[in-house]
């Protein structure tokens, strides 16, 4: 079977699981498996057996033979040399030679990324970013990851550790964060700072804080960032303020992101992002306000990403298809509409209240190196 015919599988490592999917050139996953990570802090080797159990369970389901290579995303700094995990906070890997690992255990070609880039490629590929030459990816989960996709092509830094945007200082000698730093944009737009904020306003015993309260029995400990959400959708006002002052954080950042990289999209991902409107109407808001050159040059479009927690293993596994690939480039076409675009924006004036994307109009190859 030839590389380009063949199924790939997608391998997405989280703190505590590890989900992996059979994909096809589409995108589509036709199987798929998960595995908890015991012990995962005290040694590498558990959770390497526990991807080459998911990896050989996923194998089963479809036939020896049909699958041509694997794709790792992992929570943590991958290394330029695309097979070396520098460093991943939530499990035991420093230095770790993961690709080379895995390789004498499956057998099969193994490309391993950083998982928000992996992310990030999917949605550029096939979600929320189809059609666009230039994509910046926010996560919001716990913290704040990203990834960056320019010109049809990954962008990993120099030593392969791009995309940290979480760690950009947003406010001088602001909040701690874990990073050892102060001020970090995810201590004020992320699923930790909703929580946080809840949590205090619940401790305080804040009568604004009412509905949240009853929804934990009175105990903060128990409030989450999707009860927060809920009852958000449910109308509590404390809660829309709550996210809308993340949202107003994350369009903070995004704004520094559009004077660093000028993407036409910004995709955001992550569990916080499930509150919608509530959080993007806001970022959309502060971000026209903060915006460098407002009004004077096009806004790139906020969105939800469309993937959801299938980004990674489906983007994981089209970087390992285009890697193994012979040719390890790969037409891809900028559709209709976003060539209509470009073709406006060249021939004329850009309306920058329009919010309008600007695509390239012509034919990516892209390589990955």
């Amino acid at each position: 079977m030839s590389v380009r015919a063949a199924y790939t599988i997608g391998i997405d490592i989280g703190g505590t699981k590890v989900a992996g999917g059979v994909v096809d050139a589409d995108g589509t996953i036709h199987a798929r498996a998960r595995a908890d990570t015991p012990h995962r802090s005290t040694s590498p080797e558990v959770v390497e057996n526990t991807i080459v159990g998911v990896v050989e369970d996923l194998v089963a389901q479809v036939g020896q033979g049909q699958v041509s290579a694997v794709g790792i995303g992992a929570a943590g700094f991958v290394g330029a040399d695309r097979a070396t995990v520098v460093f991943a906070p939530h499990l035991s890997w420093r230095q770790e030679p993961l690709r080379d690992a895995l390789f004498g255990r499956i057998g099969l070609p193994i490309t391993v990324d950083n998982d928000a880039n992996a992310s990030s490629w999917a949605e550029w590929r096939f979600g929320a970013g189809r059609g666009e030459s230039h994509l910046v990816m926010v996560n919001l989960g716990t913290g704040i990851g990203g990834g960056i996709v320019l010109g049809g092509r990954v962008e990993r830094g120099r030593f392969g550790i791009a995309g940290e945007f979480g760690h950009m200082q947003v406010v001088a000698d602001g909040l701690r964060c874990e990073c050892g730093n102060r001020g970090c944009w995810e201590q004020y737009s992320s699923g930790n700072a909703l929580v946080r904020e809840a949590r205090t306003l619940i401790a305080a015993n804040s009568p604004v804080a009412d509905d949240l309260r009853a929804r934990v029995g009175g105990d903060p400990t128990r409030l989450t960032g999707p009860l927060v959400t809920e009852a958000a959708q449910a109308g509590d006002r404390t809660a829309i303020e709550l996210l809308a002052d993340v949202g107003r954080w994350l369009g903070v950042g995004i704004a520094n992101l559009a004077a660093a990289f000028d993407p036409g999209v910004f995709v955001i991902g992550g569990g916080v992002s499930a509150a919608g409107e509530l959080l993007l109407g806001p970022a959309r808001e502060t971000y026209r306000r903060q915006l460098t050159g407002r009004g004077y040059r096009p806004e790139a479009r906020i969105v939800a990403a469309e993937l959801g927690n299938d980004a990674g293993v489906i983007g994981a596994a089209d970087l390992a298809r285009i890697e193994a690939s012979p040719s390890r480039s790969e037409p891809v076409s900028i559709d209709s509409e976003s060539q209509r675009a470009a073709s406006l924006t060249a021939e004329s004036t850009v309306d920058p209240g329009a919010g309008r994307s600007v695509g390239s109009g012509r034919w990516w190859r892209r390589r990955h190196t």
